[in-house]
């Protein structure tokens, strides 16, 4: 096994990103050395690419990005057990610390302390990653390696649409990126009736269909709330899953959303959002609840679930797949919003 790897990385405080030979990450007694077969690239990563007021006040260059994968266990700790060599895995990249306050009352996703493989430390965009054996996920062999890549976002969906009663229920996801668009197949799994969606670009509006959404409505050129409402006998939507952070979108939502409604933000607005508090939540009775990350396990043993049930079709989600050094080209794609799921293959393209 050679001592060096390629591995894409953040090196300076700018714009962009550079492949990089760095040294292969030493296993420590409770470590776990996994060969990079997939990556995926996020919403985080393109942030952290164009050098955003987020990423400087968070990222501390150099790092080696990535934080969606799956991969073959190389190698592993001396106190490691639960996992060998040859083991399909992935992982929870969220490391929390074990001994605050939400830690120890089984809220670990968000536990104050965390840190993020592929944000604060060393991630998956390189030939090999270290995790730590807890955070390790084994993969049942037969879900696909293209799946494996994406069960982080796919995570997030999850816990979004399951964070409260979704059978039965009229949904509207606002905002179809990659996890709003697992979250309207996620919502159609798990016997929601009709799922609406708001998106402003057309590529998504027709990806948006091919997951599964019964209505898919352009809000810049039609008035979403109106159709929602009518299209819901003036009742409104049992469930709004929130997923795209823009300030409009999430003031239609609340305003489509009917009284005892459940509104689930998953969304990172970059700005304050106003809302009209009395009327849209206050009198509405509505439940809001703020989504971050996965729940540790549970979220991960719904999910895997789900897909070896071959309850989820993803298929439509997934573009190109590309070696380490094309990474620009991809990365520009998926700023423009034309792709939805891109695959990078650090050991490379099979």
């Amino acid at each position: 096994m050679a001592a060096t790897m390629k591995a894409l990385r953040k090196m300076d405080a700018a714009r962009g990103l550079r492949i990089e030979s760095v040294p292969v990450p030493e296993v420590g007694h409770g470590d776990v050395l996994v060969r990079v077969k997939a990556a995926s690239i996020c919403g985080t990563d393109l942030h952290i690419y164009g050098w955003d007021r987020w990423s400087q006040g968070r990222i501390k260059p150099p790092v080696t990005l990535g934080h969606e994968f799956c991969g073959e266990v190389e190698r592993v700790g001396v106190d490691v057990t639960a996992v060998r060599a040859g083991d399909f895995v992935s992982a929870e990249m969220h490391v929390n610390c074990g001994h605050c306050h939400q830690c120890r009352l089984g809220e670990a996703h968000i536990c104050p302390n965390v840190r993020v493989i592929g944000i604060d430390q060393d991630g998956a965009f390189a030939e090999f990653v270290k995790i730590p054996a807890t955070n390790i996920w084994k993969l049942d062999p037969a879900i696909p390696e293209r799946y494996g890549a994406i069960l982080d976002p796919l995570g997030n969906a999850v816990h979004t649409v399951l964070a409260g009663t979704i059978a039965g229920q009229t949904v509207l996801v606002t905002g179809c990126g990659p996890i709003g668009l697992m979250s309207i197949a996620v919502a159609k799994a798990c016997g929601s009736s009709t799922v609406f969606a708001t998106e402003t670009n057309a590529h998504r509006r027709e990806m948006a269909k091919q997951m599964g959404a019964d209505v898919v409505i352009n809000p810049a050129a039609e008035d979403a709330v109106k159709k929602i409402v009518a299209e819901t006998g003036g009742t409104g939507v049992d469930v709004l899953l929130e997923m795209s952070g823009v300030p409009s979108a999430i003031q239609q939502g609340f305003k489509a959303l009917r009284a005892g409604g459940r509104a689930s933000l998953l969304g990172i607005p970059t700005e304050n959002v106003p809302l009209d508090l009395v009327n849209d939540v206050i009198f509405k009775g509505a439940t809001v609840q703020g989504i971050y990350g996965r729940r540790m396990y549970q979220t991960w043993v719904q999910m895997t679930a789900l897909l070896k049930a071959g309850r989820l079709n993803l298929e439509p989600l997934f573009g190109e797949k590309i070696s380490l050094d094309k990474f620009e080209d991809a990365f520009s794609k998926l700023q423009n919003g034309m792709a939805g799921k891109i695959l990078i293959y650090p050991n490379g393209l099979k």
